[in-house]
């Protein structure tokens, strides 16, 4: 891309502005280190010249459909291409090899129907219009022409509702055109892809919330394995994943939810209420930390049936969800047993007659005794060469004791349906090759950030550093190496972040050490320690 050119007077230039981000205006006059602008609004603007970007000359109708034609790759650049061209309903725009995609905030049918299949199957890359079914059509071609497996990587920000460009539409249409492409093995009962797609609302319910920009975030990352023969045709399939935000089950915020289950079998038919002692959300510590427990447009009584019978679809029988729900059920019950000091020190008692009542509605629920669950919450176990020691919890401790019995059951259960659904779709152990969809969140800061959001924030890292080495570090070496004259393109490198967490012997995992050690005594000595 080289060195921009420098601000001169009359030149077109880019400057930030508070309502639309950036505006384009013409250059007046240059004072020192800063600029006077004319914007294209009409008003006269002075900004610092470090903080401006050239514009093109030249607006394209239709903007580039991909960003690399760009003349000046820059964030104000960039956004107002995306911007041309979601005025025109296209939403999709390439940057090299990577797709963009903008929500559109209404249904487009005719984008993803058959004929559209059709008219990408067989295409290169590049010469369509950009797609996610060009996505898909390149990674089964290399699959086909290399015979290496591939894997596409959905991320960003959770959008609003379901929309055109969602995570979960996103990796639907890439499974549907795969499927399109390389049908099924054959033999009875539905395809691998549709068994699949019929799992998803069984994972929703459990894995899906509310948030704050999301009614139906998923909480998880999951990588879906699509398993092909040496035919090219789909012989298996698998569903992995990552991630689970265990903290979600014991702690949430207004306006968020909780996992959609919990409230589904508050909505359940009046014989399910009264077999698992429910009521209404708000009667429940780990559901009425929000108020919000309805949704606009959502019938939890409905998706409750409707998981049931989602259930019955992937093989998970009358008796096995009975154990599901029982679990889920015994979970808001723990959540509601609350503590006092008891009369030795450091110890606690059950606070009063709900907690007991609570207690032993969840040991019913998890089929144990009531007292080995009291006692194991209520003291911690220590096991040491020489003996076992049972140590009593105060209050706080056995509430830490509490939610964590609570995210760990959850947790597990999470995983056992995963493990369910896999044994119902059916894997191909001789597959020669398989692509991937991986559908993980994307970057998270929050005004309170837990564990959950170091660890995504961590992995949005590492994919980060993936894709800065095979953008711009592999294909600038290829450029050396064929000696093809360029310019060298300057990039945030974040390989000093990773380093910062995770180098041996170094990293993050010295913070205990250093802190406790007392060889730091502040967060910005200790930073400058690691480093």
């Amino acid at each position: 891309m080289g060195t921009p050119p420098k601000v001169y007077e009359g030149s077109h230039i880019w400057v930030e502005d508070p309502e639309v981000v950036w505006i384009d205006g013409k250059v007046l006059k240059i004072l020192g280190d800063e600029v006077e602008v004319e914007t294209s609004d009409g008003r006269t603007v002075t900004a610092s010249i470090s903080k401006t970007y050239p514009k093109d000359e030249e607006d394209h109708a239709e903007g580039f459909n991909d960003m690399t034609k760009l003349s000046y790759m820059h964030e104000a650049g960039v956004l107002h291409n995306l911007e041309i061209r979601y005025q025109i309903n296209k939403i999709y725009t390439y940057s090299g090899g990577i797709l963009i995609a903008v929500n559109p905030f209404q249904r487009l049918p005719d984008l993803y129907d058959i004929k559209m299949m059709e008219r990408y199957k067989g295409a290169p890359f590049g010469e369509l219009s950009p797609h996610v079914f060009a996505i898909g059509e390149a990674a089964f071609r290399d699959m086909m022409n290399e015979g290496t497996s591939n894997s596409i990587l959905v991320s960003g920000e959770s959008g609003a509702g379901k929309t055109e460009t969602s995570k979960t539409k996103t990796t639907k249409m890439l499974m549907q055109y795969l499927a399109y492409l390389g049908g099924h093995k054959e033999g009875e009962g539905r395809s691998v892809e549709q068994q699949v797609l019929e799992s998803n609302p069984v994972l929703e319910a459990f894995g899906n919330a509310k948030t704050v920009r999301n009614n139906n975030s998923s909480r998880f990352g999951k990588f879906v394995e699509l398993q092909f023969d040496h035919h090219a045709r789909i012989s298996g399939a698998a569903i992995r994943t990552y991630l689970l935000e265990r903290s979600r089950v014991c702690q949430i915020s207004h306006p968020e939810r909780n996992y959609h289950c919990f409230y589904l079998l508050c909505a359940a038919p009046e014989e399910d209420i009264k077999k698992y002692k429910l009521g209404h959300p708000q009667t429940f510590h780990y559901l009425n930390q929000s108020t919000c427990f309805a949704l606009d447009d959502v019938d939890d009584a409905h998706d409750y049936l409707a998981t049931r019978k989602a259930m019955n679809v992937v093989g998970i029988g009358q008796e096995e969800q009975d154990s599901i729900f029982r679990i889920v059920a015994s979970i808001l019950h723990l959540g509601n047993v609350r503590f006092a000091k008891g009369e030795e020190i450091d110890s606690s008692v059950l606070k009063d007659e709900k907690s007991k009542f609570h207690l032993q509605t969840a040991a019913e629920l998890l089929m144990c005794d009531s007292k080995a669950l009291e006692e194991a919450l209520l003291k911690r176990v220590m096991v040491t060469p020489e003996e076992v020691i049972n140590r009593c919890l105060d209050p706080d401790g056995v509430i830490v004791s509490r939610d964590g019995l609570a995210k760990t059951k959850y947790s597990r259960l999470f995983n056992w349906l995963v493990e369910k659904i896999n044994l119902s779709i059916g894997q191909d152990s001789s597959s020669r090759s398989l692509i991937g969809i991986l559908d993980i969140y994307g970057f998270e800061s929050f005004k309170t950030n837990s564990f959950e959001q170091f660890c995504i924030n961590f992995t949005n890292e590492k994919l980060q550093q993936h894709f800065n080495q095979h953008v711009f570090e592999m294909e600038q070496e290829e450029y050396i190496k064929e000696e093809i004259a360029w310019s060298y393109i300057d990039f945030v490198d974040n390989q000093d972040v990773l380093d910062l967490i995770e180098k041996k012997p170094g990293g993050i995992a010295l913070l205990d050490e250093a802190w406790y050690g007392n060889t730091c005594q502040s967060s910005s000595e200790l930073v400058s320690w690691l480093l």
